[in-house]
């Protein structure tokens, strides 16, 4: 079967090769390095990000492409090693707040240099990429707001 020639679908396509390439390579050195999975450090960075280091998991399902559920999963082993703590709401428990603690706060920073190894590995070996970053990530970006 011959490559589609649809600017769509190529375009589909080479997107989703590019995220699992650079998906795999960011997973392996946060695995090794950090002992957390890239969804994990994106949990962990919206956490970071938010106002107070504090979210609710709609917020963070928000963020992050996951359903409410999926945030609650993800966020209890962070919970378990004292990445992640809950502050419960004292009138309604469905409010509690994920809150970044100082472990995890720590562990963004640490993961947040891993990652910037390895897309500056990445970039190495993509002159154009590296030349066009801003433009590339502003296209990106707007990809990923459609």
């Amino acid at each position: 079967m011959e490559p589609p020639t649809d600017p769509g679908q190529q375009l589909a396509l080479v997107l989703a090769a590019a995220s699992t390439a650079v998906e795999r390579r960011l997973d392996a050195q946060l695995g090794s390095v950090r002992g957390i999975s890239l969804a994990e450090y994106r949990l962990l960075r919206a956490l970071a990000d938010a106002p107070d280091e504090r979210a609710s998991r709609v917020d963070l399902a928000r963020r992050v492409g996951l359903t409410p559920s999926g945030v609650t999963r993800a966020l209890r082993p962070l919970e378990g090693v004292g990445y992640v703590a809950t502050v419960k709401n004292e009138r309604d428990a469905r409010l509690a707040l994920a809150s970044l603690t100082g472990a995890g706060r720590q562990l963004v920073a640490t993961a947040s240099e891993v990652i910037d190894e390895v897309m500056a590995s990445v970039l190495e070996r993509s002159p154009l990429s590296r030349e066009r970053h801003a433009d590339l990530v502003a296209l990106l970006g707007e990809l990923a707001r459609v």
